[in-house]
């Protein structure tokens, strides 16, 4: 065996080998069709589709303000009658034989999805019972959210104004079933 000519080739084979491979690599990025993007024209395209897509929501939040604001009563004696029941007449084992534990009146953490640390976010910001969470927008409910930072950004307050007023109002069925069918109280 020649081992002065093997040495050689152990040189010549990766060589050949990668020169091979660069003229492929080459070939086959030829062939493909890459544009090139311009970034001065896609920002300008992006900021203007994100100024757009801000109005829209703003849009969106205006209508969803005015749909969840409370209507005024045309004099205080009809807000007597058409106000809901009163917490006072919270009734302990009606609520207990429904939800299947016991319930603690304007106990925030029966609305699926706010626990305690949501339910303390709330209470900063003076919404303690269950009637004043029935009469907070979505709009607020995200606001007292976003106040507890980034790791509450998950949860979705859209149906917590909706249960807090079934508890509110004694409509302990009704809202045990739909925490049953609503799995993470989303609609």
């Amino acid at each position: 065996m020649n081992f002065e000519n093997l040495n050689i080739w152990c040189w010549i084979i990766p060589a050949l080998v990668g020169i091979i491979s660069g003229v492929l690599g080459y070939l086959i990025g030829k062939s493909k069709d890459v544009s090139v993007i311009d970034a001065s024209t896609d920002t300008k395209t992006l900021e203007a589709e994100n100024t757009k897509l801000k109005a829209d929501l703003a849009v969106c939040n205006k209508k969803l303000a005015a749909t969840d604001a409370p209507e005024k009563p045309a004099s205080p004696a009809a807000d007597l009658t058409a106000s809901a029941p009163s917490t006072a007449t919270f009734d302990i084992a009606a609520a207990k034989a429904a939800m299947g534990k016991r319930i603690k009146q304007d106990d925030l953490k029966i609305v699926e999805g706010i626990g305690p640390k949501i339910e303390g976010l709330f209470h900063n910001f003076g919404i303690k019972t269950w009637k004043a969470l029935s009469e907070a927008s979505t709009i607020k409910c995200q606001e007292v959210l976003d106040s507890g930072g980034s790791r509450y950004r998950i949860h979705d307050p859209a149906s917590w104004p909706m249960q807090a007023k079934m508890a509110y109002e004694g409509q302990w069925k009704d809202l045990s079933k739909w925490q049953i069918k609503h799995k993470a109280g989303k609609f």
